[in-house]
Formats: C-alpha cells, sequence, structure tokens
C-alpha cells in the first residue's frame, strides 16, 4: 500500500522524518525515500529498496548527510519515490499513495502531444511521475492537485514539499486513507498512522477529511481547498493494515479488533456454531486480538499455540525469491507443543484472501498434533480484488479462494448468486464454507458478516469503503 510521513518546524526535523518514515514500514515492503530541504532551499534525498533490508538499515548511513527543518518520507509498494520535479509550478518533491486504474490511458494522452516519460527497468512509467505531470498541466499546485485527483480512476493521496519549506498534504478525494496533522512547540508533522508522531513528541492536532487540502508550514496549516462530504475509508485499516495503537476517524484499531472478535463470537454462540476447544487462538499477527476478543466472549480460554519469529523475519514476503519467501514463511512459525499436541484449537485470522498460507498454518498444526483446527475469519470472504489501495491486489478474482470456489462450485452461473455465497446462513453459503475447509483442512470454518464487521469499526458504515466483499464502490 505504502504511506508518508513529512515535518516543518523551526528546528531540524531529520530524525522525526526518519522515525517517522520507519514507524510506517508495515505499510510497505519494496522502496523508501527522504528527502530534506536544507537552509538554502536545496534537496537531499535518498531513495533505497528494502525489499531484503529493514529501513532503518539501509537509511541510517544517509543521515549524517542530511539536515533540515523541513522533510518528507515515505514507504512504497510501488516505485520509487519521493520524486523530485522542475516545472513552471517550481521545485518540489512529491510522493504518493493510491492506485491508477487508468495510468495506460493517462500516459496515451501525455504521449500523443509529445512528452516523455522516463521508463523503469520494468517498462512502466513511474505514477508518482505521472501524478507530477498531471499536477503541471495546470497554473498552480492546488489546481493541480484538484486536477490530478479527478483525472485518477482509483485512489490518490499526496504529499509535497516545496523549495520554500512549506508542505501540501492532500487526502483522496474518498478518504480512503487516513491523513492526520501533529503538533509540537517548534512545528507540525502530517502523516498516516497517529501513533507514529505520538512517539515523536507531537500531539494530535486536526484530522483531513475527504479531499481537503492542506498547506503545513512550521507556525500553522492551512485549508486550501475544503473537504467533501463523501467518504469511503478502507475498512482494512481497522482489520489487517493499521498498526494497534493507531487512531482513524476517531475509532483506535486494537479496540475495534477485540471489538469485532467479540461480536464473531456472539455471532456463533447465538447459532449454537461454538464448537468445544481447548484453546481460542489468533493467527499472528493482527489476528491475536481478534482472537482474544473471540476467546474474552466464548468464555474459551485464549492461548498462543505458535510464534512467529520476528526479529531477522519481520516480514515474510520481504526476500524477493519465491521459495525463499516461502521457506521463510515456514521458518518463522515457531510451535508451543505443549499447546497443540491434542488439543483442540479455534483460531481467529483478519482475512482469507488466497489461503494459501494459511492452509500451510494448518498443516504445521496438524503436523504439530492439533485434534482439531477451527477457523474464523475476522472479515467476511473476499469477493473483489481492490481497485482503490491494491489490498488484495491480483491477476484474477479468481485467485481469491472465496470466487475460485464458488467457480469451482457452480460455473459461471455462481457469478449471479455471489451475495448469497458472501452469507454463511444461506445454502450457497454454507455449501462455500464446507468446500474450503475441505481445501484448508479446517474442522469448521465462519467468516465475519459484513454487518458485525461494521459495527465493530464504528462509525457510519456509508463512510467506509467494502468493495472487496461487495463489489459495490
Amino acid at each position: 500500500m505504502g504511506a508518508f510521513f513529512g515535518a516543518a518546524s523551526r528546528r531540524d526535523v531529520t530524525l522525526d522524518v526518519f522515525f517517522g518514515v520507519d514507524y510506517h514500514s508495515h505499510l510497505g515492503t519494496r522502496r523508501a525515500g527522504l528527502v530534506m530541504r536544507d537552509g538554502n532551499g536545496s534537496f537531499n534525498r535518498e531513495i533505497h529498496s528494502i525489499e531484503n533490508t529493514p529501513f532503518r538499515t539501509k537509511f541510517e548511513r544517509d543521515l549524517s548527510s542530511m539536515r533540515g527543518c523541513t522533510g518528507i518520507g515515505c514507504i512504497s509498494d510501488s516505485d520509487p519515490q519521493p520524486l523530485l520535479v522542475r516545472s513552471h509550478l517550481g521545485v518540489f518533491a512529491i510522493a504518493t499513495v493510491g492506485a491508477i486504474a487508468n495510468a495506460e490511458q493517462l500516459i496515451r494522452t501525455f504521449t500523443g502531444v509529445g512528452h516523455q516519460f522516463m521508463a523503469m527497468s520494468s517498462g512502466d512509467v513511474n505514477t508518482t511521475e505521472l501524478v507530477a505531470a498531471l499536477i503541471n498541466t495546470q497554473s498552480t499546485l492546488l489546481e493541480g492537485i484538484q486536477y490530478a485527483q479527478e483525472q485518477i480512476e482509483g485512489s490518490l493521496t499526496l504529499l509535497i514539499m516545496n523549495r520554500d519549506g512549506s508542505l501540501i498534504a492532500a487526502r483522496d478525494r474518498m478518504g480512503r486513507l487516513p491523513v492526520l496533522i501533529g503538533k509540537d512547540d517548534d512545528g507540525y508533522c502530517v502523516t498516516f498512522e497517529s501513533f507514529a508522531y505520538g512517539k515523536l513528541g507531537y500531539e494530535d492536532a486536526y484530522e483531513l477529511g475527504s479531499g481537503e487540502i492542506v498547506r503545513i508550514v512550521a507556525d500553522g496549516y492551512q485549508t486550501l481547498s475544503a473537504p467533501r462530504d463523501a467518504m469511503r475509508i478502507c475498512a482494512f485499516l481497522w482489520v489487517y493494515y493499521g498498526y494497534p495503537n493507531s487512531n482513524y476517524e476517531t475509532q483506535n484499531v486494537e479496540v475495534m479488533r477485540y471489538r469485532n472478535g467479540a461480536i464473531m463470537a456472539r455471532h456463533d454462540k447465538a447459532l449454537g456454531l461454538l464448537p468445544e476447544v481447548d484453546y481460542v487462538a489468533g493467527v499472528p499477527d493482527s489476528g491475536l486480538p481478534h482472537g482474544i476478543g473471540y476467546a474474552t466472549e466464548s468464555g474459551k480460554p485464549f492461548a498462543r499455540p505458535f510464534v512467529k519469529y520476528t526479529p531477522t523475519w519481520p516480514r515474510s514476503f520481504m526476500p524477493a525469491n519465491q521459495e525463499v519467501r516461502n521457506r521463510v514463511a515456514k521458518m518463522k512459525q515457531i510451535p508451543v507443543p505443549e499447546l497443540i499436541a491434542g488439543k483442540k484449537l479455534l483460531f481467529v485470522d483478519d482475512s482469507i484472501v488466497r489461503g494459501t498460507q494459511l492452509r500451510e498454518t494448518v498443516d504445521f498444526l496438524y503436523g504439530a498434533g492439533a485434534s482439531q483446527v477451527h477457523m474464523r475469519s475476522a472479515c467476511p470472504p473476499i469477493m473483489y480484488g481492490c481497485k482503490f489501495l491494491s489490498f488484495s491486489r491480483s491477476n484474477s478474482d479468481y485467485e481469491l479462494i472465496a470466487r475460485r470456489k464458488i467457480r469451482e462450485l457452480e460455473g459461471h452461473e455462481g457469478e449471479e448468486h455471489i451475495d448469497e455465497y458472501a452469507d454463511g446462513s444461506t445454502e450457497r453459503g454454507a455449501c462455500l464454507l464446507r468446500s474450503i475447509c475441505e481445501e484448508m483442512g479446517f474442522d469448521s470454518l465462519n467468516f465475519q458478516t459484513l454487518d458485525g464487521m461494521l459495527e465493530a469499526i464504528g462509525i457510519d458504515r456509508h463512510k467506509i469503503c467494502t468493495y472487496c466483499w461487495t463489489g459495490r464502490d
């Protein structure tokens, strides 16, 4: 997905930006970059790959050469950034987060009038460069940002640092990702994760609304474009992506996950679907709080039958080689045999997307002696690949286990009944659950309902993006 962090202050903020970006490492796995503006208005930029090495390790060596009272940085799941841009709008650094579904169409429009883009090694155009090109077609940065967001199909949240030391932050028109401002005695920062600035000595100042564009300097912030009423913030921020300490739209991530697990357990009890188990557990790490909530509400003891070894492998998908990634995923799972052998276990995971790693986890548990493994998903079955933030990005919706199973069960006819398959209380829904259980080796399976998940998030449900489950914007 990706994220950014920026700061404008009356003091040097190099370390603030460094640690602020590092605190977003859970949101991206490929690239990271820092840009600092020195007292002369010059930019010092560094970009590194973080696919095989954590952010801090790659950027610590750059700190000695970086100084500035204004800076931005980003974690990216896609292209190298931030970029430095020189145009009739001046010189500025830009970082973007989102997804552009119509990128090729926009590129053809530019190349048709003689504009040239720098191609990356893959032959693709850096999407942040494309955004900058759209911005530069207009007479001001504000007009350019608004124009870019209007032209893009998907989502666009961005941060710009100007040569004069000001920052411009723009939240996506539908507010699919959060943008928050923090303050301290010397200035302001802007970020995705609220806990990041809290640990750096900033306190809450402001949360941007959908489509809002704000200018930030050391002395304060000013809204350049007012927020829109419509919002579709991503539900997965609470279910999976967000860090436990963060708040979005005033709702804390960890508290939501406890509440979500409790709602699932309450639903299972009401329908008589709560199995007799020795322990309730969460699939590490984001499944743990959902599991705690489920255990507390169900009255079943909570345990951690296995833990993930993360000191050297913080993310199982960091290695570039797929074979190595698969091996690392297995190596990270360290069992507690006393809590597995002969035990009936119920696990709660944040979601079931393709199911590949979860199947390996179930095999690992049975191999360690578990007598039963029941599974609960903290969100409904995912039916559509995300087109806004690339959470469940795939070449085809049929890579998603729920959609693949529907096709196996009913062919093209099943496409007319996706809503039924998503509801475990219907005949088709029950059939989908049985089919997934047979393939994955679960003794039972249930998904959180859409209503239950939205209840757990706790904000107006019309402001939450549920495209992955409903296929509706």
